[in-house]
């Protein structure tokens, strides 16, 4: 594909007033992204979920739960406050799981009748190896405009959003600990609903735990009665369902600004207060001055034991994040005022559907970059900016430029995982095509669209509406939607990131030196004093090395004595990419060092990489060494993985089991295919991928570990 002939702009962004029109209308997040700015849209498709979420509104969304810490078990009842929107719906269905045991269904229609609840006849049916839908029988009651409550009781043990640590899985090795991770179709085994970023609702809680427990989710109120060791949680903003979330375990909290806490177990509670300081409040203003208004109240963070799938998510006003991340002040801030910057793209602001997960994450790659750069200048987000761009095109080297997963818009077939999506491309490509667009019309996106669902196609159209002259040039150059959107490879612009040249510069010479294929002489290393260097410039350094690998013996020596007492003494973002070197070059007097990180860490962010490494090369005996000396101390999720890793070749014919999250299991292969034609230049991917895609995420994790 050929690149733009275009002078590159720096990461800040113009702003330009839009031209004054008619009001929006309020259904546009229920549409497609097929059709032209000014073509009728057809109604709103999400292929994974199985529920008939269009037939409904979703009023109000309610847990009531009793958590069983002996028997790893939640039970009790959701109620859905639901408004039919057309006559003649005699079912609804909601999204499911096969570790959801349902109880009873019962409805009450209020106003028409008998207070006393009709029971209900339902019944469950398979839908993908991710999910069931739940079919219920409503009763004729059930007219457009009235509202229907219908109350499902059931209970929940191991499905894929519940992750219940014994004691010796958490970080205190006290107290056992159980926490939800529901990005992007993990929720339905937590509660049956609807299971798509397209509906969104408020919710309220109430949660019933054994004494001495502490629950948090993801609500802008709370309150605890200790004597029935009850928590109440309301959540006043509407949120799709994968925003819903909970924690609860043996957590204390401490202020570190006026609107937000850390949460965290004892033994890490001074050390996560001590990293962060005040700075989130500064972050969060920062935020407020570029994109306006916070809208969620509380911004609350909790670290959570390295058994979490990933690194970090979003749950308005309480933010999930791994402890692991702790060890590296540059990764925590990049991470944490990535999570800020989901509180205006992706939960004020959300995808209607997983296939356009770009809209979400990047976006808020966008909106992050803008804050470091005003919090810590242009040159520090540019080095950052440098080090994961460096990572989106290591993977399209792996994959190939044609490789359908490197577009931005890609259509599922049912059953795949959207988990598939989760890569380099949702974020990297996103964030360049958003910074292109914002160069032009600015961030007034946000104070349009709050609290609602988009496609692809609102965006486009909020941006034509400041340059109407630009509709009917959709091929001018630089404005080829359908390149950008459809299109895979690179992405058609990239910021220019000059202004941290400074950093970058030194960065990229030591890299020269090194890779000349000969050790350096001591003399012209004089001037590269890595114990000054940044996280990110040593990470950019062993990145780059890395793509140089396998090295000359003598030069992975000579890297041996310069600086592995530096690196040992570094964060372990430093250490695991040093270690995947030693590993990917065979360098065996380094192999200790191997064995050291894997027995100290735990986490999926640092254990996958170096596993899949060392089963790679010549070395998968010492990977299985290590494994069976660790794996006690694993959660059975990551340990299945691993075993997937070291014994792949007599596992080829297993199915993947469904306790494995969406955010870090092996995704089925993902299939694109061919929507209408377009009456603009949008149309969907339209090629295959099958085996590529189920090599996206590992590459994703390998390269760069991103946040959700």
């Amino acid at each position: 594909m050929a690149e733009l002939h275009q002078t590159p702009t720096s990461l800040c962004c113009c702003r330009k007033s839009p031209p004054v029109s008619g009001t929006r209308c309020a259904g546009a997040s229920g549409s497609r992204t097929s059709a032209g700015p000014s073509a009728p849209r057809g109604p709103l498709l999400d292929v994974a979920s199985a529920s008939n979420f269009r037939c409904f509104q979703l009023r109000h969304l309610h847990l009531d739960l009793r958590l069983n810490f002996a028997v790893k078990e939640m039970s009790g009842w959701t109620v859905l406050d639901l408004v039919p929107v057309q006559p003649g719906i005699q079912t609804l269905v909601l999204d499911s799981h096969p570790s959801l045991l349902i109880h009873s269904i019962d409805c009450k229609v209020p106003g028409a009748g008998p207070e006393e609840p009709v029971s209900l006849t339902y019944r469950v049916d398979p839908f993908t190896d991710y999910g069931a839908s739940l079919n219920i029988s409503l009763p004729a009651a059930a007219k457009p405009g009235r509202v229907i409550q219908i109350t499902v009781r059931y209970s929940t043990t191991d499905g894929p959003a519940i992750w219940w640590l014994d004691p010796e899985l958490t970080c205190g090795q006290t107290r056992p600990l159980v926490f939800t991770q529901g990005h992007s179709v993990c929720n339905r085994s937590f509660f049956p609903g609807f299971d798509t970023p397209a509906v969104k609702s408020t919710y309220t809680a109430t949660v019933r735990v054994p004494d001495g427990v502490t629950v948090l989710m993801s609500a802008s109120r709370s309150s605890y009665s200790k004597q029935d060791r009850v928590f109440q949680f309301s959540m006043e903003q509407p949120v799709p369902s994968y925003l819903v979330a909970l924690v609860a375990g043996e957590l204390q909290h401490a202020d570190v600004g006026p609107r937000s806490r850390v949460w965290a177990e004892p033994c890490l509670l001074a050390c996560a207060v001590k990293k962060l300081g005040g700075s989130v409040e500064r972050w969060l203003g920062v935020a407020e001055e570029l994109f306006g208004p916070y809208l969620w109240g509380r911004c609350d963070l909790v670290f959570l034991p390295p058994s979490f799938p990933i690194v970090a998510m979003e749950n308005p006003c309480l933010t999930f994040i791994i402890a692991s991340i702790l060890e590296s002040s540059e990764f925590l801030l990049i991470d944490v005022v990535h999570e800020i910057a989901h509180g205006w793209f992706g939960n004020a602001v959300t995808n209607a559907t997983w296939e356009e997960m770009w809209l979400s994450e990047g976006l808020a790659t966008y909106a992050q970059r803008r804050i470091t750069t005003e919090a810590y200048g242009e040159a520090f987000t540019c080095l950052e900016t440098a080090v994961r761009l460096d990572a989106l095109h290591r993977q399209l080297r792996l994959l190939g430029d044609n490789n359908p997963v490197s577009r931005l818009q890609v259509k599922f077939e049912p059953g795949v995982n959207p988990s598939s999506l989760m890569n380099l491309f949702t974020y990297e490509k996103g964030f360049c095509f958003v910074a292109y667009l914002s160069e032009l019309c600015g961030d007034d996106y946000i104070s349009e669209f709050k609290f609602q669902s988009v496609v692809a196609l609102d965006l486009i159209d909020f941006f034509l509406r400041y340059f109407p002259e630009l509709k009917d040039a959709g091929q001018r150059e630089g404005l080829e939607f359908e390149r950008w959107l459809s299109g895979s490879g690179p992405p058609l612009f990239q910021p220019d990131l000059s202004a941290g040249g400074a950093l970058t510069a030194p960065v990229q010479q030591l890299c020269e030196l090194w890779g000349a294929g000969h050790a350096p002489t001591a003399h012209s290393l004089l001037t590269f004093d890595l114990s000054a260097w940044s996280t990110f410039q040593i990470v950019l350094f062993l990145d780059r090395m890395l793509d140089r690998s396998p090295l000359p013996q003598d030069v992975m020596s000579s890297l041996s004595v310069c600086y592995s007492s530096v690196f040992d003494g570094l964060n372990a973002e430093v250490q695991i990419r040093w270690l995947q070197m030693v590993v990917r070059n065979s360098f065996y007097p380094e192999l200790p060092r191997v064995r050291a990180f894997l027995h100290k860490h735990t986490s999926r962010m640092y254990t996958v990489p170096l596993y899949d490494d060392l089963v790679a090369g010549v070395m998968k005996c010492v990977a299985v060494e290590i494994f069976n000396q660790t794996q006690r101390r694993l959660h059975p999720n990551l340990r299945r993985t691993l075993q997937q890793i070291l014994f792949q070749n007599q596992n080829q014919n297993q199915t993947p089991t469904q306790n494995q999250t969406s955010s870090t299991q092996n995704p089925p292969a993902l299939s694109v295919l061919s929507p209408s034609p377009p009456t603009f230049p949008l149309p969907a991917a339209t090629a295959t991928a099958s085996a590529a895609a189920a090599t996206t995420t590992a590459i994703a994790l390998r390269d760069v570990n991103v946040s959700a």
